[in-house]
């Protein structure tokens, strides 16, 4: 759980804010009125955020290299003519 403190706060403590998140493992997130703004973390930590989301991307890529080879596969004619289907399509190469 991450420690919260307004801006006006953070502003006169960063110092401090700086060492409960190096040495002492916190996280503080800053907020305005309430909500989120920004967030402290260590660098360790932010490393670990980058890597993951590097990894995250990674696999998006992966997925959408998969289905960008997924060929399209012709009807059985059981299903042609189960549906009523007429026409065929024929890829370019085709004649």
């Amino acid at each position: 759980m991450a420690y919260e403190i307004p801006v006006t706060q953070a502003r006169a403590e960063l110092a401090d804010l700086i060492n409960r998140v190096v040495y002492g493992g916190e996280r503080v997130v800053v907020t305005r009125h309430g909500k989120p703004l920004v967030a402290l973390v260590s660098a360790d930590d932010l490393r670990r955020l980058e890597e993951l989301g590097e990894l995250e991307e990674a696999a998006e890529g992966q997925v959408v290299s998969a289905v960008s080879s997924v060929r399209e596969v012709a009807s059985a004619p059981r299903e042609q003519q189960r549906f009523g289907i007429a026409a065929q399509h024929r890829g370019p190469d085709s004649s």
